[in-house]
């Protein structure tokens, strides 16, 4: 008689896998909810009826995200790092779909859902590409407020700020501050908590967005929009409360204040604490990527003001200065803001202030593009397999001030540079289908997927000739050069979704 043995194993309820994926977003949906409050606030103060499209939206969120959260409320499941991923990637889109709302609600200029939320995703990844062809200057307060905010959240990454908050809540912050951080050299941080990293790089945003605000206001601007425009310049945004941007005021004081402070937000802002930290400024210049981030400007600022002068695209040198350098660090730092319309600048110089997006911000910055530091060692790579020619055999260490930069990084920089391209020849082409040509569909893409904004020729200014299918191409890199493509591609492997 065959006997067989049974052990009892005491039932457990099923894991559910992305239960702390749910848990997450459903709170970090319930916050963003708030961030309609100010917008709200600027309509009672300055009018414009808007405040109950707002009233509205924020209920819309806060209901949406409390019903995600509300039935894995008690889930405290640790956070893997493959979860980090898909809670940045789910929260950017969430955040943009639900961000796109009061704009749409509001009928002053976005007639669709998709304009309104092309809108809300070029604030929120800070490249400032419109829809909106003129009506800015008299446009309600609130919605000009709104969408300077969007900027301002997105600039330093609203996922830091989550990790400086949610701790508090009992959830950890490591994994979606290594899936959001952009750059190679991610895993540093500034202190030994993570939560007091994020702290400290807001702490020196909200110093510097404050300084930036003053000194606006010192120079001419009214407050409300020294407020709005300080907002956009750190996050190197963009967005405007003038349709003629900074050219409005004819303030060369002001244009100046402009360049500095965006060329401050596109740089290291962990570089920026640690020289505060330190009261010492000799840090900037012993920092590998600072000093090539000023060479690139200055070598191609030079260069455009030049070509600018000499051949007649200013009458006088001081002109050709004043406009070619404030483009050449507005596009490059991938604020955008404008004074000057490229497009008919003579010879290479269009395509110099184009090529300037795809390498113009630090790592840690809020700028776009592939970063300076990976520019770096991507030609530090090349120099040494240069030397392996001549050299074979010779050990060619790669080094970022005295410091050994691992082969796996230096590795993965390249697989990176090719992506990034391959998804620009990709997404240009898509455009150009559209019935753009070559040079505007390139600048539409470069645009968007370095978070710059402005193209050249029709879209220069803005994007509402674009088609509708455009708009969700460019809505796409976007998200792509927001999320440093390997962050938004990687969910979309198998090997991400197995167990």
């Amino acid at each position: 008689m065959r006997l067989s043995l049974t052990h009892s194993v005491p039932l457990q309820q099923p894991r559910r896998r992305f239960a702390a994926v749910q848990r997450i977003t459903g709170i970090l949906l319930m916050c963003f909810s708030t961030t309609m409050l100010p917008p709200i606030l600027v309509d009672l103060w300055y009018g414009g009826g808007t405040a109950s499209s707002f009233l509205e939206s924020m209920g819309l969120s806060l209901s949406v995200g409390a019903l995600v959260w509300w039935p894995v409320r008690r889930h405290r499941g640790d956070l893997k790092m493959r979860d980090g991923f898909l809670v940045v990637v789910l929260f950017w889109a969430v955040l943009s779909a639900f961000g796109a709302v009061p704009l749409l609600v509001t009928h002053v200029g976005w007639h669709s859902y998709t304009e309104a939320l092309f809108e809300a995703v070029s604030g929120l990844t800070t490249t400032g590409a419109t829809t909106i062809a003129a009506g800015l200057d008299d446009m309600p307060r609130a919605i000009l407020y709104y969408r300077s905010q969007l900027h301002w959240l997105g600039g330093m990454g609203i996922i830091v700020l989550a990790v400086a908050v949610l701790p508090m809540l009992g959830v950890g912050g490591m994994q979606l501050y290594k899936a959001e951080t952009p750059g190679p050299m991610k895993d540093n941080k500034l202190t030994p908590r993570i939560m007091h990293s994020a702290r400290a790089l807001w702490a020196v945003y909200v110093v510097l967005t404050f300084a930036c605000a003053v000194i606006f206001y010192a120079l001419g601007m009214t407050p409300f929009d020294a407020i709005c425009h300080a907002m956009s310049t750190l996050a190197t945004g963009g967005f405007s409360t003038h349709d003629a941007s900074i050219g409005y005021y004819h303030s060369l004081g002001i244009e100046i204040a402009a360049m500095v402070f965006m060329l401050v937000g596109a740089s290291n802002f962990a570089l920026h604490y640690l020289a505060w930290d330190g009261r010492s400024l000799a840090l900037y210049w012993r920092n590998t990527e600072f000093r090539a981030f000023l060479a690139i400007y200055a070598v191609i600022g030079s260069v455009v003001c030049t070509t600018l002068y000499l051949y007649g695209g200013y009458a006088d040198l001081g002109s050709a200065i004043r406009n070619g350098l404030f483009t050449v660090v507005a596009y490059g730092t991938s604020t955008g803001f404008a004074i000057a319309n490229p497009s008919g600048w003579p010879l290479f110089a269009p395509l110099l202030v184009v090529l300037i997006t795809f390498f113009g911000s630090c790592g840690g910055g809020t700028g776009g593009g592939v970063k300076v530091i990976r520019l770096v060692l991507f030609l530090k790579q090349a120099g040494r397999e240069t030397r392996h020619l001549i050299h074979p055999n010779a050990e060619v260490p790669i080094k970022i001030e005295n410091k050994l930069v691992p082969d796996t990084v230096v590795y993965a920089i390249g697989g990176f540079f090719s992506i990034y391209i391959g998804a620009t020849i990709l997404l240009t082409c898509i455009m150009i289908g559209t019935g753009l040509d070559a040079l505007t569909a390139l600048s539409a893409v470069a645009g968007a997927i370095n978070n710059t904004g402005p193209g050249l020729n029709s879209v220069v200014a803005n994007a509402a000739g674009i088609s509708t299918f455009g708009k969700w191409v460019l809505i796409v890199a976007m998200l792509v050069g927001r999320l440093e493509v390997f962050t938004l591609l990687v969910i979309f492997t198998p090997a991400f979704w197995r167990r």
